[in-house]
């Protein structure tokens, strides 16, 4: 396909199989977009485009994902703003026709009923950077894969969490990752411990938790590393399993009950949270 189209701060491409959106680097591009840099969204991933009136003078195609397809919107759980937005693609007003255009190619590679791959992971690929950030009490640090640490300042971290002292958390003992935008006050980034295990109410007072101040934990910075952190929880969550192993089990009640003897193993040890073992459970007697 090939076809290209830029707009102010980013520039799409369609081709076979995704859709390409190239961030533009500048002082007026907003520094979500110039983290972000490039992002392929496979059409899969999109339920619609739309196209509607901008701000002075503009007009404003929305490449719409799919709920729970993207790890950076899912992190964000709708708190961006809309100019923050990486879907969104403004263009001034008299270029309305070329990007309805746009919109109809758009929508019309879109699958009316895609396969549900969500259960593999997410269908877009977390952000690569960055994989650190200074929150306004420590530091924040991931691998990349496995491992998530909490480094906190002398100055700023409070009495309760200087008595747990730094903290690491491996991605296996997580459920996931709940961000609060530094945009607004009380913003914060808490790490999700598997099993519902209790903890403060208070992100402040919370050692899985950092909290956000005015020039600590920015957008660009806060969000990449929450999508990248939630990213790595859902791939350790669905581990694919060998086709030549899921066929032999189909209908082989054996196999289906070593599988679930399995499956009560990770949920004794507190790998698998009382609602992902009912759901799988529930699954793998499917299969007889």
């Amino acid at each position: 396909m090939g076809d290209v189209l830029a707009g102010i701060h980013a520039t799409w491409e369609l081709e076979s199989d995704a859709l390409v959106i190239r961030f533009e680097r500048g002082i007026r591009t907003p520094r979500l977009f110039q983290a972000l840099r490039e992002r392929r969204v496979p059409y899969e991933a999109l339920a619609s485009a739309t196209l509607a009136p901008g701000r002075r003078g503009t007009v404003v195609l929305h490449a719409v994902p799919r709920p729970g397809a993207d790890p950076l919107m899912e992190a964000a759980a709708g708190q961006l703003k809309e100019a923050c937005d990486p879907y969104r693609l403004a263009l001034p007003a008299d270029r309305e026709e070329l990007a309805a255009h746009w919109r109809d190619e758009l929508a019309s590679l879109v699958p009316a009923d895609p396969a549900d791959r969500l259960d593999t992971g997410f269908l877009v690929a977390a952000p690569q950077g960055p994989l650190s950030f200074k929150a306004y009490d420590g530091k924040a640090t991931f691998d990349g894969s496995s491992e998530v640490s909490f480094r906190w300042s002398s100055t700023m971290a409070t009495s309760e969490k200087w008595k747990t002292g730094d903290q690491s958390f491996r991605i296996r003992e997580l459920s996931g990752v709940e961000w609060r935008t530094p945009d607004s006050s009380g913003g914060f980034l808490r790490l999700l411990p598997r099993g519902g295990a209790p903890r403060a109410d208070r992100p402040d007072h919370d050692p899985a938790s950092v909290v956000f101040g005015l020039g600590y934990g920015p957008v660009h910075d806060s969000l990449p590393f929450a999508a990248a952190v939630l990213s790595a929880i859902r791939a350790k969550d669905r581990t694919p399993v060998p086709a030549g192993a899921r066929g032999a089990a189909h209908g082989d009640p054996g196999a289906v009950a070593e599988r679930i003897r399995h499956l009560g193993e990770l949920h004794q040890a507190g790998l698998v949270t009382d609602e992902e073992f009912a759901a799988k459970k529930t699954e793998l007697l499917a299969e007889l």
